[in-house]
């Protein structure tokens, strides 16, 4: 981390899940989404830095609670503004996407992928939850045989379920338009027009097909988020990786299954029992 650090003049702060390490493990009380706990270990990193040098977040997340990410990104832009950069060496997905979105720019290689934001209520996608009542609702006027078939299949789903997974929808498309119009789009005279195409194509199933979609720098860039490419400095692009492996090294040959690490070696690892 020091070199990567020295090369950039930034702050540097990892926040790394295990997920992908742990995640058949079968580990009892471990959340490896982001969470409000995640807030205390971004305090305990952030505190003592010099913030007038920005933030280099350099995220691995399979994503987690929207209220949660909501949270901290406000924390983090109330420590740095707008000057945080996002690095993904590999995969930010989801609520991870969320915040590399609040970001001035994202540093991504040719491997590394973001995911829709369309959020997700109970382990399963909001959209699709929607799109499963508007085809019975289709299917039923078209054919009442067809009731009964629908009434075993939906009666899976609670009461007012329908309704929270709207709310959850505008509230997670609300946050990533108003950040990427604060930040990656602030100066730019046709930001609303941008930022529109973004979220149309981020949010909805309909275009992305799965919330597990794994979106390359390349999409993303054609799609209009500033995209910064991790090859395009090689010597950036070796300090980068050699952090990412030494994270993904101690996810894998220890008992931590998340971390969060300051460039200044002060850190906040969840380990699992």
């Amino acid at each position: 981390m020091t070199e990567l650090v020295q090369k950039t003049g930034r702050n540097l702060i990892v926040y790394y899940s295990g997920w992908i390490q742990k995640q058949s493990f079968g580990l009892k009380g471990v959340h490896f989404g982001i969470d409000d706990d995640d807030k205390i270990g971004f305090m305990t990193t952030i505190n003592g830095l010099d913030r007038s040098k920005g933030l280099d977040l350099m995220l691995h997340t399979p994503g987690g609670s929207l209220g949660a990410t909501e949270s901290i990104v406000d924390y983090l832009k109330a420590m740095f503004g707008n000057d945080i950069r996002a690095i993904v060496p590999q995969i930010a997905m989801s609520a991870g996407t969320m915040i590399a979105c609040a970001c001035k720019e994202i540093v991504m290689g040719k491997h590394s992928n973001l995911g829709p934001i369309d959020p997700q209520i109970g382990g399963l996608p909001t959209h699709g939850i929607i799109e499963e009542f508007e085809r019975a609702k289709k299917e039923v006027k078209e054919d009442p045989d067809t009731m009964l078939i629908w009434h075993t299949i939906l009666s899976k789903y609670p009461p007012a379920l329908l309704g929270e997974c709207e709310k959850a929808i505008q509230w997670s498309e609300t946050v990533v338009q108003t950040w990427l119009k604060e930040n990656m789009f602030l100066d730019d005279p046709e930001k609303d027009a941008k930022v529109d195409v973004i979220i149309e194509e981020l949010a909805s199933h309909a275009l992305t097909l799965s919330h597990d979609r794994h979106l390359s720098a390349e999409i993303l860039k054609n799609l209009g988020l500033k995209i910064i490419s991790l090859e395009d400095d090689p010597d950036f692009q070796d300090k980068v990786l050699s952090v990412h492996h030494a994270c993904i090294i101690s996810l894998t040959q220890t008992t931590a299954y998340k971390i969060m690490e300051n460039h200044l070696g002060k850190a906040y690892i969840q380990t699992a029992e």
